[in-house]
């Protein structure tokens, strides 16, 4: 008998090892019987050479060859999943009479070695059918075994399912519908996670057995000092101080929280807050009500117990990607951010875009920041930014950034130029009333003055700066620019100047105010300044 050379062994698959008793094993077996699939009383496939797959946990599949199937009746998507053991899989939508059903079936079109068996052939999901027979009986439907993935099923669900909530919200939802329908009688949660965000101070769920949906509440800061949290037992759970559970059915069960008392008013027998932990340590609550006799057992809070660190973490990824678009939209602004966590994160990222670009002054700053208290002063600048960055943000526009006492703000023109021109002249006649506004409640602070340059043109708007500290902001002619426009608004003694670019775009809202040199730039540029007539308060608050 010739002998193999190593080159050629070494081209052999290795023959694979025998399968122990709980392996994961899948079993590619043709199937001897005839096998159709019938949806809403049309027969969609018709076969003698169907392959079941038995796969461990998992209900049988049958998947049939495209021969046998009536693809004029399916429509491929996009739709794309990944299997370890067969490869990646694509899907069709079946489409009968007008009626679609979304990626009812798959295929592994280039399956893995090893699911050779299946190529070429399609297998239908049972809960998107109406029925599936082998020879002349109807294969009954069977769920995955999801409690064989752990003694736990909370475990098992978590494992499986978990991942595909698209929120928190969402998590919790069908978390505490997965374990009321497993025989926990709760009817009432609520869990509460810390948010890093400046006006929020957590995130409330509030669940109810008897509601299709969940609220959410955004508590803010102030909550803290608010009876309804501070009496609450959230408060001293947040604080490290353990948990909190409540028999309300015994005698003389210990009353000692308003909700509690509330909850005992109502009927409810069992009450009970946790604490479950993120990764860096910070501390949230659920708690969860029953109104069933005898309460939760040990079984239900045991399984709830065990599967507790697993759920904290599903949150935690939740409560980061929030934490990551509040922090974003906070100092980069509501696109920005967006663009940002959308993948612009390279220096030199960025693109082109027309916009209008508006740039503030807060005069005689300077002189007040030497002669004013440093708190004073804060409040001064925050007042001051109130009025004019809250304005641009009230109209649409996004704020870029704060330049020592100076905002620089974009309009972009992507709903058209007079329009953005239009909303950024709305946003300076605001800003102009809010300052008046807070001119008058202060008369004891050194009145507000400003100066406010508007151009409009094309910007690059990305990435500038050393990779380990970037900034997201515009640059270019226009933005240049803006700022000189914006710095003759002392000399003329005007609130406002507009470059004729700009004034072109909204007629007859702008007056001349002659043509000037602006510092650092070559000729001359004709100015434009407000019409006091036409930009009044009442058109300010116009949406």
């Amino acid at each position: 008998m010739k002998q193999r050379s190593k080159s050629e062994n070494a081209s052999q698959p290795a023959a694979p090892a025998p399968a122990r008793p709980g392996d994961y094993e899948l079993r590619y077996v043709p199937c001897p019987k005839r096998v159709r699939v019938e949806f809403n009383g049309t027969w969609i496939a018709d076969t003698t050479r169907a392959i079941v797959l038995h796969e461990t946990r998992q209900p049988p599949s049958h998947y049939i060859p495209k021969e046998d199937i009536r693809m004029d009746l399916l429509r491929k998507t996009t739709h794309h999943s990944h299997c370890p053991f067969r490869g990646d899989a694509s899907y069709w939508s079946l489409e009968i009479d007008g009626r679609r059903v979304e990626n009812a079936a798959w295929a592994y079109e280039a399956p893995y070695r090893g699911a050779e068996a299946i190529q070429g052939h399609l297998s239908f999901y049972r809960s998107k059918i109406s029925a599936l027979y082998e020879g002349d009986d109807e294969v009954p439907f069977l769920e995955a075994n999801i409690a064989g993935l752990h003694a736990n099923p909370l475990a098992g669900w978590l494992l499986k399912d978990a991942w595909k909530a698209a929120s928190a919200a969402e998590l919790a939802k069908q978390f505490l519908g997965f374990l009321r329908a497993s025989g926990c009688p709760v009817d009432r949660s609520t869990v509460i996670i810390p948010t890093l965000h400046p006006q929020i101070f957590a995130t409330v769920l509030v669940w109810r057995a008897d509601s299709p949906e969940i609220r959410i509440v955004y508590e803010p800061h102030d909550i803290l000092l608010q009876p309804r949290f501070a009496d609450s037992p959230f408060a001293p759970i947040i604080r490290g101080a353990g948990g909190v559970r409540r028999r309300l059915e015994d005698a003389g069960v210990k009353l000692d929280f308003p909700v509690v008392r509330d909850l005992h008013r109502e009927g409810a027998t069992d009450y009970l807050a946790m604490p479950f932990r993120f990764s860096d340590g910070q501390i949230n609550v659920i708690s969860m009500t029953s109104f069933a006799r005898g309460g939760f057992g040990v079984a239900h809070l045991g399984q709830m117990y065990e599967v507790m660190p697993m759920l904290g973490r599903l949150f935690e990824v939740h409560a980061l990607r929030r934490t990551a678009v509040a922090l974003l939209e906070t100092y980069l602004g509501h696109h920005t951010g967006k663009r940002v966590l959308n993948g612009l994160v390279k220096r030199g990222d960025g693109e082109h875009i027309d916009a209008v670009i508006w740039f503030c002054d807060f005069r005689d700053s300077t002189v007040l920041s030497g002669s004013l208290p440093r708190e004073e002063y804060l409040e001064q600048l925050n007042r001051f930014f109130y009025c004019m960055a809250g304005a641009v943000l009230k109209k649409g526009g996004e704020v870029l950034k704060y330049i020592g006492d100076a905002v620089l703000a974009i309009f972009p023109t992507a709903s058209g130029a007079e329009d953005a021109c239009r909303r950024a002249l709305q946003a300076a006649a605001l800003a102009a009333e809010r300052v008046a506004a807070a001119n008058g409640e202060h008369p004891d602070a050194p009145p507000m003055r400003f100066g406010i340059g508007l151009h409009v043109g094309t910007v690059t708007y990305g990435n500038v700066g050393v990779p380990q500290r970037l900034d997201f902001t515009v640059i270019g002619t226009a933005a240049n620019e803006a700022a000189r426009i914006e710095s003759m608004t002392k000399e003329l003694n005007h609130g406002l100047l507009a470059s004729a670019a700009f004034a072109a775009q909204v007629p007859g809202k702008l007056v001349p105010a002659g043509r000037h040199r602006l510092k650092g730039l070559e000729g001359e540029y004709e100015l434009f300044t407000v019409a006091p007539a036409d930009i009044t308060p009442a058109e300010a608050k116009q949406a």
